[in-house]
């Protein structure tokens, strides 16, 4: 019985709709003096908006 699928039709459907993931760090100052760094990886519709996300 042959396959209904091949490895790279499989590939292929996934990457479909691809967006940048870029790493987000942001600092912050903590109650003794000391700077903590929070960071997480998002995805972004556009490499531009990177200046607008806001990790809490």
């Amino acid at each position: 019985m042959a396959k209904a699928q091949s490895f790279g039709d499989k590939l292929k459907k996934k990457k479909a709709e691809s967006k940048p993931v870029v790493k987000v760090i942001k600092g912050f100052k903590g109650s003794d003096g000391s700077i903590r760094f929070v960071e997480q990886f998002m995805k972004v519709d556009d490499i531009n908006e990177v200046d607008k996300i806001d990790i809490k």
